[in-house]
């Protein structure tokens, strides 16, 4: 069963930056399209970035230019970069595979984001 563990999220102020690292089980990276999700407290889990296995990155709505996805496929690691944070951006981060279809793999605990002054 793969496994995936995110990290690096925290409380961070509106405008700051954070960068989430998503480890996945070793061998089972390759040849899937990774995705970023956030669940805000009481809505829906939502993808937010899309890595294809070529490295083509694809965003949602507005978050291209204040988000970066990508990834090292020799250390099986996905990662968000997250810049010029909003309050909106507040929510718990988990990667999966599959994006943007239906996630493939069971979910991890993820990340908790919280921007805020």
């Amino acid at each position: 069963q793969v496994h995936v563990v995110e990290s690096g999220g925290g409380l961070v102020q509106p405008g700051g930056s954070l960068r989430l690292s998503c480890e996945v089980s070793e061998g089972a990276f390759m040849g899937f399209s990774m995705g970023w999700y956030r669940q805000p407290s009481g809505k829906q889990r939502e993808v937010v970035a899309v890595i294809t296995p070529s490295g083509t990155a694809n965003y949602v709505g507005t978050l291209e230019g204040r988000f970066t996805i990508s990834k090292d496929n020799v250390k099986n690691t996905l990662y968000l970069q997250m810049d010029s944070l909003t309050p909106e951006d507040t929510a718990v981060y988990y990667c999966n595979a599959g994006a943007p279809g239906p996630a493939l793999w069971p979910w991890g605990q993820g990340t908790q984001v919280t921007v805020s002054s």
